[in-house]
């Protein structure tokens, strides 16, 4: 039993240093994606939420999406409007909302700029059967989790 500990020890301990590796790797893989397009990173990523959204959204969702404030989120749509990403629209229903909608043409560059980037992407997975990409699945999702809890934990914390 204490080998199995060691091993799970030892094995824990390179997930950690390979978790950290991952996730430099796509923190400068999205700098220079952000840098080809013209766009800061956090905007990228907004931009890249935004079009899982499924359509127009308030800039309160955009600040809960991205963890921002809410100053700082219409700072960034002010950003992405700019770059022709986005346009504000009046909420069809309530007229006194603003909602944030993609630009369909620029969603689409962007959309055949990922496909180029990310062509074999999927090809990596080619190995693997159901029940491993639903593990890995499983561990994205509870990493997002996590990921969001401890954002918003150090966001509420004093610095």
């Amino acid at each position: 039993m204490a080998e199995s500990g060691s091993a799970r020890e030892r094995l824990l301990g390179e997930l950690s240093a390979v978790s950290r590796r991952y996730m430099a790797s796509y923190a400068l893989f999205n700098q220079a994606v952000a840098d080809r397009i013209g766009l800061h990173p956090t905007d990228l990523q907004c931009l890249n939420l935004l079009t899982l959204e499924g359509g127009p959204v308030t800039t309160g969702r955009v600040a809960e999406l991205t963890g921002l404030t809410t100053g700082s989120a219409t700072r960034l749509v002010d950003r992405l409007e700019r770059a022709g990403y986005v346009v504000r629209e009046r909420d069809a229903e309530d007229r006194r909302r603003v909602l944030v909608a993609t630009v369909p043409e620029k969603v689409a560059e962007f959309g055949r700029m990922w496909e180029r980037l990310g062509g074999g992407w999927s090809a990596l997975f080619d190995d693997l059967d159901e029940s491993e990409l639903a593990l890995i699945i499983g561990h994205m999702r509870r990493t997002v989790e996590f990921s969001g809890e401890q954002v918003a934990r150090l966001r509420a914390e004093k610095p």
